[in-house]
């Protein structure tokens, strides 16, 4: 069983820049994906970004539109899962959740929500002056 705790969330004026990190307990394994979704008020939950894993590669995958600006990385021996976001802006403000699945999944299917296995709580990011 994997449990996820995600922090970092907070409030940010526009332009600026938060890191939100996804803490794991226990090891998801040589292959699995971690992605961050995120839920702005009255939207649907949309893929922020993901990273996907077997043996000793990895890639990283954003969703177009946040290329540039989010950096997901992870880090193995923390176990953790970060997301560098900058250049913030107000339409950035949404709930970030960070979801893990159990193998290394093909990339049709890392968009998707219904694929993962753990959901964290969230955390709120707020973009506003």
């Amino acid at each position: 069983q994997v449990q996820l705790v995600e922090s970092g969330g907070g409030l940010v004026q526009p332009g600026g820049s938060l890191r939100l990190s996804c803490a794991a307990s226990g090891s998801i394994g040589s292959s699995g994906s971690v992605s961050w979704f995120r839920q702005a008020p009255g939207k649907e939950r949309d893929f922020v970004a993901g990273v996907r894993w077997s043996g000793g590669g990895f890639s990283t995958h954003y969703t177009d539109a946040l290329k540039g600006r989010f950096t997901i990385a992870r880090d193995k021996v923390k176990n953790t899962v970060t997301l560098q976001m900058n250049n913030l802006e107000p339409d950035d403000t949404a709930d970030y959740s960070c979801a893990a699945a159990n193998s290394r999944l093909i990339l049709s299917r890392l968009w998707d929500a219904k694929n993962y296995d753990y959901w964290g709580q969230g955390t709120r990011v707020t973009v506003s002056s």
